[in-house]
């Protein structure tokens, strides 16, 4: 007897659209620099969304172990699309957008793909992490000790100072999560993130932007040794604080064509950068420079609308089997086989 899937939690499917669209409005915030304004948008969305995608993804994969079954789903979908989108997108950006962007190719991502291979690293480690809730307080420890790393190869930098997040998501149980809609924690969220939005105008007078990155050593980042770890550890309760202040506010209930592009989530972000790059090539930041506020409300509207575009259901027919090639070749090959073979016409022919 098969047994049915178990069916999709229709929370997790909204926060991931919420997040993921948030990592193409941070993106694309990169075009309209001039604007004073876009500084306070991008600190206030990577003080908290990041590590909500991190505690996102460390609590959906609290599944995996060391099997055949999963190990060949991590090389379907994150070894492969890395190995062909790294170069892809490098690639158009040299020639395209005309960056200046230099080798080497997958030993130091570029750009969006770090995510890619540091995901495919914490899964490969999460059998050994959720083995006891001992590793979390151990996480934090090695986060902090993290930003002593100095080197971007295979995105170190955020695979440690991350960490926190991903373990703190495979050690929370739904349980855990359903606190999240107790009234006081909704009513508290509004100035939770009202608090950090006022915090993100005053980013460089309590922190440096290059903290909300987590890939920047301490090294290069003017703040005294003495501080320097107490201000990481600042920027990890932030984005804790507003992860789940955030997570909070976001609707549980199925909210129809939106919780559905929810599972469009690797589309929207394997494809989204190539786009806001041919803006970039053709001359958006000059428009948004002699036009900020305009250039600043335009930009954010638009990378909304590129993320709805990309998870639509036309487009994510389109591009979903590049976003997996291995695992819908595999598929097809196999519904070929399982198709049943054309029988002959039986009807007997003259054979004289």
């Amino acid at each position: 007897m098969r047994v049915a899937p178990p069916s999709r939690d229709p929370w997790l499917d909204n926060i991931k659209m919420v997040l993921v669209t948030l990592v193409v409005v941070g993106h694309a915030i990169g075009l309209v620099e001039e604007s004073a304004g876009s500084h306070w948008v991008y600190d206030f969305i990577y003080l908290w969304h990041i590590p909500a995608f991190v505690f996102v993804s460390g609590y959906l994969s609290k599944s995996f172990e060391w099997d055949r079954r999963r190990l060949k789903s991590l090389v379907y979908t994150l070894a492969i699309p890395y190995l062909l989108f790294e170069p892809a997108l490098f690639y158009y950006r040299r020639e395209v957008a005309g960056e200046g962007v230099e080798y080497p190719l997958w030993l130091i991502p570029h750009w969006t793909m770090w995510y890619l291979i540091v995901l495919l690293m914490w899964r490969l480690i999460t059998p050994i992490l959720k083995r006891h809730w001992l590793f979390l307080p151990l996480s934090v420890v090695v986060s902090l000790l993290g930003g002593l790393w100095n080197d971007d190869t295979l995105m170190i930098p955020r695979f440690l100072g991350l960490l926190p997040f991903f373990v703190l998501g495979l050690h929370l149980k739904p349980r855990h999560l359903r606190r999240l809609d107790d009234v006081w924690v909704r009513v508290a969220a509004v100035p939770t993130l009202i608090g950090i939005g006022v915090m993100a105008v005053y980013t460089d007078t309590w922190a440096e932007t290059a903290l909300l990155w987590y890939d920047t050593g301490y090294a290069d980042i003017p703040i005294d040794n003495e501080i320097v770890f107490q201000t990481r550890l600042t920027v990890m309760m932030v984005g804790l604080l507003g992860a789940f202040a955030a997570m909070s506010l976001i609707p549980r209930r199925s909210l129809g064509w939106f919780t559905t592009m929810g599972t469009a989530t690797m589309v929207i972000y394997l494809f989204h950068g190539f786009v806001i790059k041919t803006f970039l090539a053709l001359g958006w930041p000059g428009f948004t420079a002699a036009n900020p506020v305009l250039g600043l409300v335009v930009t954010i509207v638009a990378a909304v609308g590129l993320s709805l575009l990309l998870a639509s259901p036309s487009v994510r027919r389109a591009l979903e089997p590049l976003t997996n090639p291995a695992g819908t070749l595999e598929k097809r090959l196999a519904r070929r086989r399982d198709e049943p073979t054309t029988r002959q016409d039986s009807t007997p022919t003259p054979s004289g």
